[in-house]
């Protein structure tokens, strides 16, 4: 009997010693009100301004490079040199050119004269027409060699010309590409030249949204760009959409016109687009959405008992920075938007309170 009641003694004081269980903690969430992201969205792009026309220049000839008056950012004027090839073989070439050409004038008017020489012999009946004919023939190929050596002369003075590089128009020098000493060869750039004028706007997008640019192109103000540090947005029009992906990013350009002095050559921006609402389906933000076991999900809050419950929905694609919703959530439904992370199902929230600011 004296151990039954020691026993008994021993399972109260264990009993009385346990501890309660510690109440889960009211979490401070911040919510959303599904319906309210239903509108039209706006999504930002990247991007930079480069020259309407931006030209990358080369020697017509080639050779070695003994001038190269200009740098990277320089201001040039039209018609400005920019970099100049060792021109002794052209010119080589040109006197040449120049000693056939007079060979050949030579030759063909010693042939005229002896040819106005038979003509009168015939008329006299000491030659043949055969032999007149035969001296006509050597007339017209001493005239057609002459031809071709004033040609030739003609193109090996432009040749000896292009010992020069110049500037086709004013403009900034945006990248240089062969220095002093190098060996380049016809055609091969040199430097690249942004001409001075109308600015674009160049940006990529996606595939998915390159529907949307190929509606908004011609539209005058069609796009909103903000310039890096600005505040002011300025309309702009896109010019021009990519037929084909970029092979490395498999983006396409996009190239919106801005408006003459809004922009300074090479700074960034940020393209602003408004997109349509996604035929009557509910958005949500990207982080109201978590997945588990290839399962979306969101958290529900009743306001009447200020409790959270797991709701899973059904996401049709990405849209920006938000998701459209194929099914799972009604207008009106409020969704937990930041906290999610820790919440259990039934558990007891409030709102997240901005604190005021001293």
């Amino acid at each position: 009997m004296p151990l039954a009641l020691s026993l008994v003694a021993s399972l109260v004081l264990v009993a009385c010693g346990r501890e309660p269980p510690a109440a889960e903690p009211v979490r401070a969430v911040r919510t959303l009100t599904v319906g309210q992201l239903s509108g039209a969205t706006t999504r930002d792009y990247a991007a930079e301004v480069h020259a309407r026309i931006e030209s990358k220049l080369a020697f017509r000839v080639g050779g070695k490079i003994t001038q190269r008056p200009v740098n990277l950012g320089d201001r040039v004027k039209g018609g400005q040199a920019l970099a100049q090839v060792d021109p002794a073989d052209l010119r080589f070439q040109q006197d040449a050119a120049r000693a056939g050409l007079a060979a050949a004038k030579v030759n063909y008017e010693q042939t005229a004269v002896d040819y106005k020489r038979y003509e009168d012999l015939h008329a006299q009946g000491f030659i043949g027409t055969a032999e007149l004919e035969r001296r006509n023939s050597a007339l017209e190929s001493a005239k057609a060699q002459f031809d071709q050596a004033r040609a030739q002369a003609g193109m090996q003075a432009d040749q000896a010309a292009y010992a020069a590089l110049t500037a086709d128009a004013p403009g900034v020098i945006t990248a240089v590409y062969a220095d002093v000493g190098a060996v380049v060869g016809a055609g091969t750039p040199v430097v690249s030249l942004a001409h001075d004028g109308p600015r674009d706007v160049v940006f990529a997008v996606p595939e998915d949204q390159l529907a949307v640019f190929r509606k908004l192109q011609g539209k005058p103000g069609g796009v909103g760009v903000t310039l890096w540090g600005g505040s002011t947005t300025i309309p702009a029009t896109i010019r021009e959409v990519a037929a084909a992906a970029d092979p490395a990013s498999r983006t396409f350009q996009v190239k919106a016109d801005l408006p003459a002095g809004a922009a300074e050559l090479g700074q960034t921006a940020t393209v602003h687009v408004e997109l349509a609402p996604a035929d009557g389906k509910l958005r949500l933000p990207l982080q109201a959405v978590a997945g588990r076991d290839q399962q979306s999900y969101v958290w529900v809050l009743d306001k009447a008992s200020m409790k959270v419950r797991e709701q899973p929905v059904v996401v049709l694609r990405p849209e920006g920075d938000t998701l459209v919703l194929d099914s799972g959530l009604k207008a009106g439904d409020t969704v937990v938007t930041a906290g999610a992370h820790v919440l259990t199902p039934g558990q007891q929230v409030s709102l997240y309170v901005e604190p005021t600011k001293r």
